[in-house]
């Protein structure tokens, strides 16, 4: 009998090692242990229940019992008197019990074994190599006995097989984890989400793809850190995952999620998702002393009228939170058939300007800055402009949604930066008396945060005092999300001698306060109001306030735009003294600004008079 029972152990232990090694599931290897063991110890009735992390109880396998007994332990918590099973995996030490009825283990259980004739249970813990109890392994008998040796035997080879089987699941199931859900969040990753999209497109039934972005989380990164960004992106993606459990939600990297809708077939639908995700994600998030308002902003794309392939819905989402990015900054658009034309248009912009920028066909156009009473240039504005393939000068209001990227904006601004500081040299080195030249920033250039070092390099090559530049800031790069940042690195530059210009003021999301905190000497009216300003009472109305109230905190004003000799004389009855516009030059290249400087800068000694002041500068050809 015992080399029949070696035989068998080892036949047993072979068979479950293949097992394993041939990927069965793990609820199959225990019901064969169990089928097994009660072969080899006959009366004896077989039960593994596993043990999660939390210390709760589950049932893997137990054929001789019946499914009631089975459902009645999940879950159940292990303790000091949980039975046989909850006792020996909290002791961490086998548990014999040869009384049911009357051992104080099982007083709050005994209900359950009793009807059905279960008098005894021996009860072990299966440990991993770690030390931990990860599950339990017993014998249940109609009479009340404890264990024989032959069953010690059993139950010890089974044990052993049971942390094989078991830590071989654990391993499996943390790859899987690694492969298919995002260690940070804890939602399902891209590759997970790839396959729920192709399941749900195999089914072709209805449903909805939308794709979430978290509005300005590099600056957030950048301003409070990582550890903050960190704990940012996993509340936020709490928040999105529990805005509708139908809802699955993938973390797609970064800063994007995914979320699927099932059953939507109509724009209202998709809306009515998205906006639930919307006000899932509202409301203040704070760790330590920092506190933020988190925004996302989603585009949703749905299945059938806006792609049947995985490829195309993927694409026509992703177009619908590019526009949605670029035109409705924490709000929903759903795609239309012209967004991706628009998407195509604006790659198209990019890989022409990032061409352009390769092969050094990106050029510093100048418009000039004069005084209102004597024509006197007393500035300069460098606008970017385009040579194409066969020598045609764009200028930047054609390519500049390209801008919008930020890789080229940063590009850009290197190309202005270089170009700028070598014709201020040129102009210093002839003498001319050119005092300041505006170069405009976008929020791609404060982004890396490495502006400064970008500028002051770019201009000590050239032997350019800082003081000749004005930094151009238009409202939105202040106020979009990024005004901390882009304020403190303004106002880094201008204690280094760099002036700062709020340009387009009055057209984005700056009021009258701002004026206060943002490091500003000169202010730039938005041609909007220029064009109004002899017609619309408001607009002069509005134009006069600003123009007192940048008096009185001593900053600059520079009217924008300004085309006719009607406009300039309400400018300067207003107190405005200096303008730009084509009233004065259109833009124009370095050649063309070094023949004005010598005749128009102020400091030279013919200056033009102001009545006469446009004719001569605008007979001249420029872009």
């Amino acid at each position: 009998m015992k080399a029949n029972v070696s035989d068998m152990l080892l036949h047993l232990q072979n068979e479950v090692l293949e097992a394993i090694a041939y990927g069965e599931a793990l609820e199959s290897i225990g019901r064969v242990l169990c089928e097994r063991a009660e072969v080899l110890a006959p009366g004896a009735i077989c039960s593994i229940l596993t043990v999660d992390r939390d210390g709760r109880l589950h049932p893997l396998a137990s054929p001789s019992l019946p499914t009631h007994y089975s459902n009645a332990l999940d879950g159940l918590p292990i303790g000091p008197d949980v039975g046989s099973c909850g006792t020996a995996a909290y002791l961490g030490q086998p548990v014999n019990v040869t009384d049911i009825a009357t051992d104080p283990l099982w007083a709050k259980y005994k209900t359950l074994p009793l009807p059905l004739g279960l008098k005894s249970c021996w009860s072990s813990p299966i440990t991993a190599r770690d030390g931990r109890v990860v599950g339990t392994f017993a014998f249940y008998h109609r009479t009340n006995i404890g264990p024989t040796q032959l069953e010690e035997r059993i139950v010890s080879t089974c044990l052993h097989l049971c942390t094989i089987a078991m830590e071989h699941k654990e391993v499996q199931d943390r790859n899987h984890r690694l492969a298919y859900f995002d260690t940070l969040t804890d939602l399902p990753n891209r590759g997970h989400f790839n396959q729920l999209l192709r399941t749900r497109i195999t089914n072709n039934r209805p449903f909805g793809l939308l794709f979430v972005d978290i509005d300005h989380l590099k600056s957030i990164n950048d301003t409070m850190g990582h550890v903050f960004g960190d704990v940012f992106i996993r509340t936020l993606a709490g928040r999105i995952g529990a805005a509708d459990p139908a809802m699955p939600a993938c973390r797609m990297g970064g800063d994007e999620f995914a979320l699927l809708v099932d059953n939507c077939a109509s724009d209202i639908a998709l809306q009515a998702a998205a906006e639930k995700v919307l006000a899932s994600a509202a409301g203040l998030i704070e760790v330590g002393h920092h506190t933020v308002s988190p925004s996302v902003t989603i585009g949703g794309a749905l299945f059938g009228r806006d792609g049947s392939d995985a490829e195309t819905l993927y694409q026509n989402a992703d177009f619908a939170l590019y526009h949605a990015k670029e035109k409705h900054r924490g709000g929903f658009v759903p795609f239309r058939t012209d967004l991706r034309s628009a998407m195509i248009e604006n790659i198209n912009l990019v890989s022409m300007v990032d061409k352009a920028l390769d092969e050094g066909r990106m050029l510093a156009h100048y418009q000039p800055i004069v005084r209102l009473d004597t024509g006197e240039i007393v500035g300069l504005e460098a606008l970017a402009r385009l040579r194409t393939e066969d020598g045609t000068i764009i200028a930047a209001g054609q390519f500049q949604p390209a801008l919008a990227d930020p890789r080229i904006a940063y590009r850009l601004t290197d190309c202005m930066l270089a170009e700028v500081a070598a014709d201020i040299r040129n102009w210093l080195d002839q003498g001319l008396p050119i005092q300041h030249v505006g170069i405009n920033v976008t929020t791609g250039d404060f982004q890396r945060g490495d502006l400064k070092q970008r500028i002051v390099s770019t201009f000590e090559a050239a032997r350019v005092p800082l003081k000749h530049i004005i930094l151009e800031v238009n409202e939105a790069v202040y106020m979009g999300g990024t005004d901390r940042m882009v304020a403190k690195a303004v106002e880094d530059l201008r204690n280094m001698g760099v002036l700062a210009a709020l340009d387009d003021f009055g057209t984005g999301f700056a009021s009258l306060t701002h004026l206060l905190s943002f490091p500003i000497d000169v202010i730039k009216i938005d041609k909007s109001f220029v064009d109004r300003i002899a017609t619309d009472a408001p607009s002069a109305v509005i134009v006069g306030g600003i123009i007192d109230i940048a008096r009185k905190l001593n900053m600059r004003i520079v009217a924008e735009g300004v085309e006719t000799a009607v406009q300039a004389a309400f400018l300067a009855d207003l107190g405005c003294s200096l303008g730009q516009g084509y009233l004065f030059s259109r833009p124009c290249g370095a050649a063309d600004v070094t023949t004005l400087l010598g005749a128009f800068a102020q400091g030279v000694k013919t200056p033009m008079p102001a009545a006469a002041a446009p004719l001569p500068i605008r007979r001249l050809r420029a872009s």
